[in-house]
């Protein structure tokens, strides 16, 4: 795997001067500790393995530096880490993770002249304030609402399809974005609605459901309230498909028993493995870790080779008095990455970004589980 990798990372040293130049210091934001902590270690580990493979590749030569820094997946965490980033001279940053750390720290970072890819914030808004330096390699909530937009319109064509969620930004993001895609197919919905988080009554929403004769139903929200609705639905006597968004993913989800056989789900594709390098052990990595590895190491990645493009360090400091050059190089793409060619749109969300639809469906063990059960898009 490593030699496949070697031609890409080759490509970053073709514009390089042969003389030795300093080392370039890329920031990692990241909860190190906290209740996110799983992840986090994730994205270190992703981001170190990028910064040493690209070394390996200079010959060895420190031509990159890792410098990651606690955010503790907290907002005001985070603008401290970007306060502390800019002070340094650090202007290239990988992080934070969550939504609302990024939205926090962007603006500092825009300041400062630093460009920030955000490995997997998906709240939709975060691109829509027309920062220069932020890019987000994962889906945006919007996304994931269009691409089920996308799958209701084709997979219930001429059929009744009705739109809730759960009131919250989150949730009545997705349901915008759902409605917004039907409506582009000349299939508007028969229903939009919502309830509060917590609430455990629905029996006057359902009655309404039944009483559309609805065909689909598609949830913004989270696992709690999209299992309260499933089995308010069928002990209702309403057999209507439901459509949902990762924000189910939850044990609480994989518990609700043949309630939710048949739930369609968006997602985030599964990411691929780090390469492994020949005669290294392997790194033992939880889920949480591996779900977000390969994204920093593409974040790495890509700002490497924003760097490398633009000549953007200088070569006796590694410093980068500002790094707007290197954020339009990252913008024009596209990059060769880890996880193939990498664009982004003006907005600075990947094209194109990949989500994978899969049902969830009985196993012969019992359990409940969307693992290898794709639907067609």
């Amino acid at each position: 795997m490593i030699r496949r990798l070697v031609p890409f990372l080759a490509l970053l040293l073709a514009a390089a001067p042969a003389v030795a130049q300093a080392p370039v210091r890329i920031g990692l934001s990241a909860p190190l500790t906290g209740p996110d902590s799983a992840f986090g270690q994730g994205l270190r580990q992703g981001a170190e393995q990028a910064v040493a493979d690209l070394n390996r590749v200079a010959g060895g030569r420190p031509r990159w530096v890792l410098v990651p820094a606690d955010d503790g997946g907290d907002a005001r965490q985070a603008v401290a880490v970007a306060k502390k980033f800019a002070a340094d001279g650090v202007r290239l940053v990988v992080g934070p993770l969550e939504s609302g750390a990024v939205a926090a720290a962007a603006p500092v970072y825009e300041e400062a002249g630093a460009v920030m890819v955000a490995p997997a914030a998906s709240y939709g808004p975060l691109t829509g304030r027309g920062l220069w330096n932020l890019f987000r390699l994962g889906p945006s909530d919007a996304q994931q609402g269009r691409a089920a937009g996308a799958y209701l319109a084709k997979a219930f064509a001429g059929r009744r399809v009705g739109i809730l969620s759960d009131r919250s930004t989150f949730g009545r993001g997705l349901a915008d974005a759902v409605a917004a895609r039907l409506k582009e197919a000349g299939m508007p919905e028969v229903m939009f609605d919502g309830f509060p988080r917590g609430n455990r009554d629905l029996a006057d929403l359902v009655a309404r459901l039944k009483a559309a004769r609805l065909d689909a139903v598609y949830f913004g929200g989270l696992a709690p309230e999209a299992v309260t609705l499933l089995r308010a639905m069928r002990e209702a006597g309403l057999g209507a498909t439901l459509v949902a968004s990762d924000g189910i993913l939850d044990p609480a989800f994989a518990a609700v028993d043949g309630d939710g056989e048949g739930t369609v789900m968006t997602l985030v594709p599964d990411p691929p493995r780090l390469p492994e390098i020949r005669g290294a052990r392997p790194v033992p990595r939880s889920p949480e870790a591996e779900s977000v590895a390969a994204n920093a190491y593409v974040a790495v990645e890509l700002l490497a080779q924003a760097t490398e493009r633009t000549r953007a360090a200088d070569p006796r400091t590694g410093r980068i008095a500002d790094g707007h050059k290197v954020a339009e190089s990252v913008r024009t793409g596209p990059s060769r990455t880890l996880l193939g060619s990498v664009a982004f749109d003006a907005r600075g969300d990947r094209a194109a970004a990949p989500i994978a639809l899969r049902i969830w469906r009985r196993t012969p063990d019992g359990r409940l589980d969307y693992a290898g059960n794709d639907a067609e898009p």
